[in-house]
């Protein structure tokens, strides 16, 4: 047997349920709006937690809701304690944890740990107290360079666009301190080599725990921690995934890049875990853009997180070679830490699959940008066939999969929204030049001509235009309709439970494919991708579930479609 056919199976596959379940990303204000101002909010999620039930979702991950002055859609928290009252209250969210709970569905909620809104009641006691205070040591302040201080400590720029360091004027209206935000001006970084901040994180922890939340997602989980002395960065790359960085040893990044990554973050990481230890059944997911993925597996070793997006995965090649080498090596390295892997094709910060799958490799831009109105536009019928393709591979992987809000749908990117629309603080720092990430979290289509909004709420009211196109990808227009993305979701998330694929013993089936396929079988289903250009012979067995829902007779695959047949 070849070394690509060998059985590759993860550690303890089927003991906690982290390790198999299927996770659907909700985005609150854009998922389901009840009080019809256009923004979504608890009570329409509530209302809407039966159709996730249908669906099969084991679980659902909140981006934030927490009180915030949504300067960055919530990802700049003012209070980690309280729900922002444009989503509902604290009891709201009760009330939705008990029928989600009632429904089987398990509710991780987002923990931004990295930074705070500038309006946060920390940064407020910072900015009003001495330089050197306790109450700035929360914070990453420090005088400037230059005769006077005038310009910044280092030269770290922001993930948003401009320099990473803003300068605040002193109490007796002197020019004073500068402050790190690697975001927004909004959002100034935490300090984590202050004990005092670990401290407030494990109550923030605890009192989410308590009310019975089942883990975190965690927010830029690998730049809570900087190197100490800060010093300036020698090359730029948010993600540590352009070829330059990736091809460095991991001290050479580390020193590179000095806010990502940095050796010391592992210890806080550690922290978060023997909190979450002290409640059962709780897991939390990290937010780690590192490469490759030995580096990566290295955030969930058995005393740091449970799981870790795989953004290699995500932003890998369309490509049967290159997926290959992701999964496999996917697959080894968590093995090797006892971890599961964790699979995601769209999030609310990338161009929405059913799209970015539609351009053509040359013209895809970097992760965290959208597709300014200047790009190539994307051919969105390929793009939405590829998607479903490359999610009926995802689902039948062992391990756990996260779902995007609407990918369900087949929803595509809104990537016409004019300027005046939209919000993504990238778009506003850069003056348009980067376009941002608002195209992948306009509101959703539930039903087709039910307000402006298609039954996002019953007002037409909606805080992102949906597009005219949204329409015919309503939920009420797919719902038992043979072929549909919906239906196919529902078909996928059935049979991958059934057969237990999340646990399953997984293997590459070559005797299967060619050089334009690619398949593998998990738990006796075979699962069979065609890349194209032709159609390719299925072999004997029960299909299970298929994108090509016109199957014929003669079982003929076309390119861009996926097969699961029961051997």
């Amino acid at each position: 047997m070849s070394e690509s056919s060998q059985f590759l199976t993860t550690n303890n596959p089927a003991a906690e349920w982290w390790r198999t379940s299927v996770i659907y990303q909700i985005y609150p204000r854009s998922f389901a709006d009840a009080d019809g101002d256009g923004l979504g909010d608890l009570k329409g999620i509530t209302s809407r937690l039966d159709s996730l039930a249908s669906l099969g979702i084991d679980a659902i991950w909140f981006s934030p809701f927490f009180k915030s002055p949504q300067k960055d859609a919530g990802y700049d928290i003012s209070d980690y304690r309280l729900i922002d009252p444009i989503f509902g209250t604290n009891e709201d969210f009760e009330i939705l944890l008990e029928k989600a709970k009632s429904l089987g569905i398990r509710i991780i909620v987002d923990i931004v740990p990295n930074h705070t809104s500038d309006q946060h009641a920390w940064f407020q006691a910072a900015i009003n107290s001495a330089p050197g205070s306790s109450e700035r040591a929360y914070y990453h302040f420090k005088d400037g360079k230059g005769v006077n201080g005038e310009l910044p400590p280092n030269n770290w720029q922001s993930i948003f666009g401009g320099p990473a360091w803003s300068r605040i004027t002193e109490a007796d209206g002197s020019p004073g301190q500068w402050y790190l935000h690697l975001f927004d001006s909004s959002q100034p970084d935490l300090n984590w080599e202050n004990p005092a901040v670990a401290d407030e994180f494990d109550e923030i922890l605890r009192f989410w725990l308590r009310k019975g939340v089942d883990g975190f997602r965690v927010d830029v989980a690998h730049g809570m921690v900087k190197r100490a002395g800060l010093p300036d960065a020698t090359i730029y790359d948010e993600n540590l995934r352009e070829r330059p960085i990736s091809n460095l040893t991991m001290q050479e990044a580390e020193e590179a890049v000095p806010y990502w990554g940095q050796p010391g973050v592992h210890e806080a990481i550690r922290r978060f875990r023997r909190v979450i230890d002290e409640f059962e059944d709780r897991a939390m997911c990290a937010e780690a853009s590192m490469s490759p993925l030995p580096r990566l597996a290295m955030w969930v070793r058995p005393d740091e997180y449970h799981q870790s997006f795989n953004f290699d995965y995500m932003h890998g090649e369309y490509d049967p070679a290159a997926i290959k080498k992701i999964v496999t090596d996917s697959i080894v390295e968590y093995t090797k830490v006892g971890a599961s892997s964790t699979w995601v094709m769209s999030n609310h910060d990338g161009i929405r699959h059913a799209t970015r799958l539609g351009i053509a490799p040359e013209n895809t831009p970097r992760p965290g940008d959208g597709i300014h109105p200047t790009d190539p536009a994307p051919d969105e019928a390929l793009g939405l066939r590829r998607a479903r393709a490359a999610t009926s591979f995802m689902l039948g992987l062992p391990g756990s999969s996260y779902l995007y809000q609407g990918e369900e749908l087949g929803l595509p990117e809104a990537w016409q929204l004019e300027g005046k629309y939209r919000q993504d603080p990238t778009y506003a720092r850069t003056k348009g030049e980067r376009i941002g990430r608002d195209g992948c979290r306009v509101p959703l289509p539930w039903e087709a001509g039910v307000g402006a909004a298609n039954g996002f709420n019953t007002t037409g009211e909606s805080w992102l235009p949906q597009p005219a196109n949204y329409r015919v990808f309503s939920r009420n227009l797919q719902e038992g309709v043979a072929g549909s993305t919906l239906e196919l979701y529902k078909r996928l998330l059935k049979e991958r439970k059934l057969f237990g694929l999340g646990a399953g013993a997984f293997r590459w089936a070559d005797e299967y494919q060619d050089k334009n396929t690619l398949a593998y079988i998990n738990n006796g289903v075979l699962v069979l991708m065609n890349f194209g250009p032709d159609a390719v012979a299925l072999p004997a067995g029960e299909v299970l579930v298929t994108t090509q829902h016109d199957l014929t007779a003669e079982r003929e695959l076309e390119h861009d479609q996926v097969v699961w047949i029961k051997l």
